[in-house]
Formats: structure tokens, sequence, C-alpha cells
């Protein structure tokens, strides 16, 4: 080999060593050897959850109690169990014994006192808790707190001695691909570790009204529910949660609440005995293409308010349905999920600034933020639609209205003080069919202008038709429900 190669091959070396070198992030931590340091240190403050709970008795009052196992008939082992159920009855008569069910799940220590951090719907329902530790050391838990809306709940047990004790870190720096570690008790084996990576962020699985998940591929199972996700610090960054699995194992993508969210959620759930969270006082709805060209806005963002509860804070600080909230208290509105989040951990009492979108212009309003109560909502059944009656047609919409007379609130269940015009029919290839509107709704706003009678929304769509807008901004009230529908024109 001459020189000259030499040089040519050493320079493309050099030239790979640099490339290398220039695509690795300065802030990336080479894969660990092993994980077995770390693991050795965690596993002690990792914890395994057992409950009881106490079901009643099968069946209503008279019945059998214990199912006679089925045989063909005439069978001899039909009659046995029979008479082996009548003689263990008090009198020969049927009983029903109550039932115990049992389930596991994972738990860590996050103080030497005996504060264990879980999953709510672990402990949810139970009669009794045990926690074991990787010692084989059990504890009876008494429920501190626990919170349904981010499935958290925090236990206390009683040591003789400090407990080994894991601390939260701040999942907002860890960056998608990061090593992560699991640590749990998957099907009830015992204190299981698996490894895998952050994959991704801010993932919304429909569990509940603050979804943020962090999304891993290290190995999570059933029995995983409410063990810490670290990252190789040891710090808790994610309480494991769910996974997402047709065959019900893992197949590498499991779900974990972050600990930003987790962490003050725990605090309150210390302090208060249950969470305490910022209230607005709104029904909001996402912003589509169709609304946010209505709008005037330049792209979907923000949340659009539907309807505002009377007496709450946002209608005290003048904010109005159809108003698009795109900043709350500093921070950006991205979309519709976003504004429940900032609003819950918002401090209660604070005034803080609100910037909405309201008649093509930014307008900026102070709100004082209440607080969330936990209201149980009743449920009311669909009445069945009549035959539609006749009304005025808008056929760019694709529905007929009609005025609300006394016989069409009667057929439709409508309340009395309803405002507007009523849809008595949508035309099943039309626009407002394809939104999901129905016979019954009543339009209170078109183009967020009040209208009473059916030829104020002809007039205001013919307005909207003339001045070039593609869609038009309904504001309907289905069963005391207010919610904003954007119809195409002419669709």
């Amino acid at each position: 080999m001459t020189v000259a190669h030499r040089l040519v091959f050493a320079s493309r070396a050099l030239a790979l060593i640099l490339a290398v070198a220039v695509a690795t992030p300065t802030l990336a931590r080479p894969a660990p050897d092993s994980f077995a340091d770390l693991a050795a240190r965690l596993l002690p403050a990792v914890v395994n959850i057992s409950t009881t709970q106490t079901l009643p008795a099968k069946g209503d009052k008279g019945s059998r109690g214990p199912d006679v196992p089925q045989f063909p008939p005439g069978s001899p082992f039909e009659q046995f169990f029979k008479d082996f159920l009548d003689k263990n009855r008090p009198g020969g008569q049927p009983q029903s014994l109550p039932r115990h069910a049992t389930s596991l799940g994972s738990g860590f220590i996050i103080d030497p006192s005996g504060l264990v951090v879980t999953n709510n719907h672990v402990i949810a329902d139970a009669d009794q808790i045990t926690v074991t530790m990787q010692d084989d050391a059990s504890f009876k838990a008494d429920v501190v707190g626990k919170d349904s809306k981010t499935d958290l709940a925090l236990l206390r047990i009683k040591s003789p001695k400090p407990l080994p004790f894991v601390k939260f870190g701040d999942s907002d720096k860890a960056r998608v691909g990061d090593w992560v570690l699991a640590i749990g008790n998957p099907f009830g084996l015992g204190g299981t570790v698996t490894a895998g990576i952050l994959s991704a962020r801010a993932r919304e699985i429909n569990s509940g009204p603050y979804d943020d998940f962090l999304q891993t591929d290290a190995a999570i199972n059933r029995g995983n529910s409410g063990g810490p996700m670290f990252d190789m610090d040891g710090n808790v960054i994610g309480i494991n949660t769910a996974i997402f699995s047709p065959s019900g194992g893992s197949i590498g993508i499991g779900f974990a609440i972050p600990a930003s969210e987790a962490k003050p959620v725990i605090d309150q759930l210390q302090k208060y005995g249950h969470a305490r969270r910022g209230w607005l006082g709104v029904n909001i709805q996402s912003v589509t293409d169709e609304i946010a060209e209505s709008l005037g806005l330049d792209k979907p963002k923000g949340a659009l308010i539907a309807s505002v509860h009377e007496g709450g804070p946002a209608q005290k600080a003048g904010i109005q349905p159809g108003d698009v909230v795109l900043t709350f208290d500093g921070k950006s509105v991205i979309d519709m999920r976003h504004l429940p989040r900032i609003v819950a951990e918002t401090p209660i009492d604070k005034t803080v600034k609100v910037m909405v979108w309201r008649k093509r212009k930014e307008l900026t309003l102070d709100v004082k933020v209440g607080e969330l109560k936990d209201n149980v909502e009743q449920a009311s059944a669909t009445p069945k639609q009549p035959p539609a009656p006749p009304g005025t047609a808008v056929k760019p919409l694709g529905l007929s209205v009609a005025d609300l007379t006394p016989e069409l609130r009667e057929r439709y269940q409508l309340a009395e003080d309803s405002a507007g015009v009523v849809v008595t029919d949508v035309d099943k290839d039309g626009a407002a069919a394809e939104k999901g509107m129905r016979a019954g709704d009543v339009i209170t706003e078109v183009a967020q202008e009040e209208v009473k009678t059916p030829s104020d929304v002809v007039q205001k769509v013919v307005a909207a038709t003339k001045a070039g807008r593609k869609s038009v901004l309904l504001l309907v009230d289905r069963q005391g429900d207010l919610r904003f529908y954007a119809l195409k024109l002419g669709a």
C-alpha cells in the first residue's frame, strides 16, 4: 500500500469520526454496560400492593347460591352435587355467600416515614390494602388520599424503622430516546426490572381530562400499575399506569403519568386528602379548520368556549360563548386539551390574564380562578325523535328550521326558556348531517349573531356566502348542552 493510499484511507476514517462526533448530541448518555448497580439501589423502595374487596352475595334473595356444574341430564354426578350442596346449607335451604376479590399492583416509597405512591385503580374500592417490601416484610396500608381524574393514590404504612425511598425527578427534561428503567410487580411475580427508552411524550389515551402520558417500550404488564419509571439518575420521572395490548401482555407500548403532573397532585393528597384544582367554569370544544376559518383565525388553535357556567369565574370575568382562549396565565393554549390542564394547575384564587379571540380580534381579560368541585352529573335519555314537521329549508346547510312553537317544544321536549329556531329536518347528504346535527337541535346564533326566526338564519347564511366565506358558525342548544358547529357552505 502506497503512502498516498494510506493518507486517503486515514482521511476517510477521520471524516467518519468527525461525522459521528457531530451527529451525537452532547447531552446524550451512552448505553450502560449494565443496569445492575442502579437496580440494586432502587429495588428496596419499590413495593408490591395487594388488595382485598368483599363482593355482594351472588344472585338475588332466594338464589340457590353456588351453581351446580353442568352435566348431561340424568347423570349420577348431577344428583351427587345437588345432594352435596343441600347438605352444606343450614336447614337444607339455599344460601349465597359473600365473595372476596383480590388484585395486585405496584407502588414506591417517597418518604422514610412510609408514604407510598400508586395508581388509584390499584386500590379503588379495596377493603384491605397490604404493602409488601422486597425483603417480604408486609404492612397494612391506610389511604391518605386518592384522585380518580389523574389515577393517583397516596398510602401510608407504619414501620418501626425508616424505610428506603426514592425521589421524583424532572420529567420535563426527559427526552425521547433517553434510557428508562421500570420496576414493578407484573402478574404478581414480585420485584421485576425492565429497561427501555422513552418512546414519546404527551400521549393522549382517553383515560381522563388530564391525559399527558409518557410512552415507553420498557416491558410493562398487568401488575406493573403504580410502579415507578426511573431515569438513569434513579429519579422517578413517571408512574406506570396503562399498556396498549391486544393480547393482554406487553408489546412495547406502555404509558406512565409524568412526574411533573403527579408530584403536585401527590403533595395535595398528603396535605388535603384530595386534589385541589383550578376551575374556569366553561364547556369547551376543539377549533377545527372550518371553525378557524369562520372566526377569522389564521389556523386552528386555542380552545373554543361552547358555554359558560352561570356564576362561574369565566362568566364573572366576561368570557362569552364563541370566544377562543389563546393564552391562559401567560401560557399558550395550543389546542383544546391543553386548557383543562393549565387551569387545573393554576393556584386557586389567583387572578390571571386570559387572552381570547372575539369578533376577529384579540381581547385580554382578568379571571380569578375558582376551585373545581366534584359534581354528580345526572344522565338523561335522548328522546325519541318524532316525524319531522314542515319548516323553512336552508339548502346551503342541508337542514330545515322552524319557529319555536308550543307544539314543537312539546314534540322535542325543549325547555321553556329555549330561544332561537328549531331544526326540523336534516338532509342525510348535507353539511349539517356531516357534523352530526339532528332534528330537535335549537340554533341560537349564526355567525356569532343571535337568530330568532327562520328568515334570520337564511339571511345570515346568504350574507356569509356573499362575503366569500367557506363556512358559517352555528351555536346549537341540544337539550341544554351548547356546542358550536362550523358548516361548509354549499357542501
